[in-house]
């Protein structure tokens, strides 16, 4: 249910641009930019956050980081300028984030969970987001139509608030019968460890893709179909039919992670997208088009995400795994940044989003050779873990 919330509202972040820009006048890029800091100052913090939920427990971070998300999107109501948006949707939302999403959220699954279930339990926990993003983004929608974007945000600060009680619900310190029969091990052994782990780069490199696609999706599409001509309700639609079909598509993955090879099944999601991408530019833009681009991109949207932070903890174990898939996802919030912002920055020179898919095609293709040589034995220090 935190998921759900943080990540729907999230998602609904790009219905925002249009309105926002024409009543106070900051363009795409700046709000891009906004976007772009929320995801960085996203991924900064995940290793510290990841830290904290891995020694004092999720649910208190999780607590945290609800309070401080219902902040920001209240202050986001009143903002005037970019600067503004930078503080709110960029800087707090960012932050809060951190405490109330996949990476805190998982490292509690799969701790809950035996280790034949841990990818299983990881594409549940990500599905919520999907359902989230299906629930809330055409609510999103009718709430900016119907009363105004600044009342929308209060209305979804509200929303964001009810996590708090969600978060006492929360479990997810590390247990000594979860380490029986393993070496003890410090949180700096784990980091060394994991640095020196080649497998562990090339995740981050992957990860990077990932964050740029969904970043310059879930901002950029409503106005790029918009900029075809089509009903901005069109752009709403596809947001959500993409958080639909990722119900479908985590749950699938998810379960994939424990019956075949992780990093085999990774580098086929990231062609699949690079397919997809190139067959929706391939044709006229058009509501069908659209939507069958949302259906295809929707399955595969989220399904990385239990694949990789299932095998982080195959190849380290779960001890640690919120601090180093923190790790892991601090790079996907870095090409977040660049996906949100540097569309923007595309669209602002050459007048079209043309260049961002390109480059969203390019390093899909690239992230399907990264996976391949990936050694995911499990480490023997972790191997009964």
């Amino acid at each position: 249910m935190m998921v759900t919330i943080a990540m729907g509202i999230r998602q609904s972040l790009g219905l925002f641009l249009s309105p926002i820009e024409l009543e106070i006048g900051v363009g795409r890029e700046a709000f891009g930019l906004a976007i772009a800091v929320q995801n960085l100052i996203f991924g900064l913090a995940q290793p510290f956050v990841g830290t904290l939920a891995d020694r004092h427990g999720a649910g208190r971070v999780a607590a945290a980081g609800a309070a401080l998300y219902a902040l920001g999107l209240g202050l986001a109501a009143g903002v005037s300028g970019a600067l503004g948006l930078n503080l709110t949707l960029g800087f707090l939302v960012g932050f809060s984030m951190t405490g109330v999403t996949f990476v805190v959220a998982i490292g509690a699954a799969i701790r809950a969970v035996p280790p034949e279930k841990r990818g299983l339990a990881a594409g549940i926990v990500t599905a919520g987001g999907s359902v989230g993003q299906f629930l809330l983004v055409p609510v999103a929608q009718w709430l900016i139509g119907g009363f105004g974007w600044r009342e929308a945000f209060l209305i979804y600060a509200a929303l964001a608030a009810t996590m708090v009680l969600f978060a006492v619900g929360v479990s997810g310190r590390s247990t000594q019968s979860e380490a029986a029969g393993i070496p003890s091990q410090s949180i700096q052994e784990a980091l060394r460890e994991a640095a020196g782990h080649t497998g562990f780069w090339l995740l981050n490199a992957g990860f990077f893709v990932y964050g740029f696609h969904v970043a310059f999706v879930s901002t950029h599409l409503p106005a790029f179909i918009e900029d075809k001509g089509l009903d901005p309700a069109i752009g709403a639609r596809a947001l959500a039919l993409v958080g639909l079909f990722n119900i479908l598509g985590s749950y699938v993955f998810g379960m994939s992670a424990d019956r075949w090879r992780k990093k085999h099944v990774l580098a086929g999601i990231y062609f699949a997208r690079a397919a997809v991408m190139a067959v929706f530019l391939a044709f006229p833009v058009s509501p069908m088009s659209a939507t069958l681009f949302a259906c295809a991109l929707g399955f595969l949207w989220l399904g990385t995400v239990p694949l990789t932070s299932a095998l982080v903890g195959q190849i380290f174990g779960v001890r640690y795994v919120s601090t180093l898939f923190g790790i892991v996802f601090m790079s996907h919030q870095v090409g977040a940044f660049f996906g949100a912002w540097g569309a923007g920055y595309a669209y602002r020179v050459s007048g079209s989003y043309d260049l961002a898919w390109q480059i969203s095609i390019g390093i899909a293709l690239l992230a399907v050779l990264l996976h391949w040589p990936i050694k995911d034995a499990p480490l023997a220090r972790a191997a009964s873990s």
